[in-house]
């Protein structure tokens, strides 16, 4: 184990590549579906998939529409004219041989997006996003001597979104990956479902002792699905660069794998010498032409992303950690937590739209995990109606819990109905609670504690207070039933 103040001596290079499955009905260049989730292996193929002779592409629009949306969401310059490569390389789960993806005229061009990291926010450039077909499987079952191969995924429409080198830390590297997520699926890019592989992370890392003024050799890990991942993964290969320069010892440029049994990298195959893929451009299918209108027309479409959202939820005084809770959890469940409490803010209040942030990113967010079965949230009037009882100190917050679990199941009820209907409101009325609290304190098995309370042991009030709280039913405002001790005892 490398210690930190051998680390801190160190500064990584992060670089990170992320290929984004679009979320279209079709391929890239067929009509097979573009939805592999339960599929047996080679169902959702076409005679394109197989790379079949006389076989043609032909480009799905929708693919490129949401390329330019991704564009959009990373700042980044939209090409009016961008084209078709081949790549070529031989390999099992790639019948014809070569992929068809952009070299030298992406679609979406250089960008830059502000990422939030622990309080501050850095800038990652972004040097490419390219269109490109994905390739099939490989599976290699165990006991036998052969492998087999899945086209379901073969011709699959992808993003590769490549960053520039400027990310410094394993906390960057994973901020990163989950903006460009949340970029991605508030844009409606990708469904992005990362157990299926929607997004998959390449890393690029190299270390280099501060000042050196060059970077060192790097590795790169693939194919990994998880931003835990990535971030387990940068620590590990940090302090393995790291290990390695202390001993003396040369780092071998290669591509390694991510074990998350083991949480360590394995060397796969060696990277120095650049592959000759022997690119040229795809000669069947044609330049992609926009117009300003039509990219414009796209932009306008798009939903607001995390950096308005943010904006927003700081405007009604959440702190950035419940605005990230909220923005993440609605981007991974489509919960439609943001939307409620930016409209509670609107209607009513900055209050009232803390307070659904408060519940939904506490207590909610616990009870779908309990509960997965149980969705939806209540509504933006249910919500303000609940707010105003609590403030007015009608609700305990086992109440307000068994209210709002209640009302998120039905739009149509009234809060205050059900909290009626349902003996959840407590009881405020000075006199009546004087009475309850005058009925405990003069029960001679209560002497004692009203003894302990007059010598200073306020913890006490706490037992006197659950004796009155069980007189009324669990109804008495408990903290006005602690005043109300303290004012009686203390004459």
């Amino acid at each position: 184990m490398i210690k930190q103040d051998v680390l801190d001596q160190y500064e990584p290079t992060i670089g990170i590549e992320c290929h984004v499955q679009l979320n279209t009905k079709t391929k890239l260049f067929s009509g097979a579906s573009n939805d592999e989730r339960g599929q047996a292996p080679n169902m959702v193929t076409s005679p394109i998939c197989f790379g079949l002779p006389g076989t043609l592409p032909v480009l799905n629009a929708k693919a490129v529409e949401l390329a330019v949306r991704a564009g959009k969401a990373l700042n980044a310059e939209i090409a009016k004219v961008s084209s078709f490569d081949r790549k070529h390389y031989f390999y099992p789960d790639l019948p014809k041989g070569y992929q068809i993806t952009q070299l030298d005229r992406p679609t979406v061009g250089k960008g830059e997006i502000e990422v939030p990291v622990n309080g501050k926010t850095i800038k990652v450039r972004i040097n490419r996003a390219h269109i490109e077909e994905d390739a099939g499987k490989s599976v290699h079952p165990s006991g036998v001597g052969y492998s087999l191969v899945d086209l379901n995924r073969a011709g699959t429409p992808l993003i590769e979104i490549v960053s520039e080198p400027d990310m410094h830390s394993a906390a960057e590297a994973k901020a990163y990956v989950q903006e460009l997520y949340l970029l991605m699926k508030y844009s409606g890019v990708t469904l992005g479902d990362l157990q299926h592989g929607n997004m998959r992370f390449d890393v690029n890392i190299s270390v280099a002792k501060k000042g050196a003024g060059k970077l060192g050799k790097r590795s790169e890990i693939k194919n990994l699905n998880s931003f835990r991942a990535v971030e387990r993964a940068v620590q590990y290969e940090i302090s393995r660069h790291v290990e390695l320069i202390e001993k003396g010892e040369v780092i071998k440029q290669e591509t390694r794998g991510w074990d998350e049994a083991k949480q360590r990298t394995t060397a796969q195959r060696s990277k120095e010498e650049a592959m000759d893929y022997r690119y040229f451009p795809e000669p069947d299918i044609p330049p992609v032409v926009l117009t300003a209108e039509e990219i414009e027309a796209i932009h306008a479409e798009m939903p607001h992303l995390p950096p308005h959202i943010r904006r927003e939820l700081a405007r009604f005084g959440l702190d950035q950690a419940t605005a990230e809770t909220l923005i993440l959890q609605d981007a991974m469940t489509g919960s439609g937590y943001v939307h409620t409490i930016m409209q509670v803010g609107s209607k009513d209040s900055t209050g009232a739209a803390k307070f659904a942030a408060s519940w939904l990113s506490n207590r909610d967010i616990k009870h779908r995990q309990d509960h997965p079965d149980q969705l939806g949230v209540p509504s933006d009037d249910q919500f303000i109606a609940v707010y105003k009882m609590v403030s007015d100190k009608e609700l305990s917050s086992n109440s307000v819990d068994q209210l709002l679990f209640k009302l998120k199941a039905d739009h149509t009820l009234n809060a205050r109905q059900v909290a009626e209907a349902d003996g959840l409101l407590q009881e405020n009325d000075t006199d009546a609670l004087a009475l309850a609290v005058g009925k405990i304190l003069s029960d001679p098995a209560n002497q004692k504690a009203a003894a302990d309370i007059k010598a200073g042991e306020t913890k006490a009030i706490g037992f006197l207070v659950g004796q009155v709280m069980k007189q009324t039913g669990g109804k008495a405002n408990p903290a006005a039933v602690a005043e109300l001790i303290k004012d009686s005892l203390a004459k």
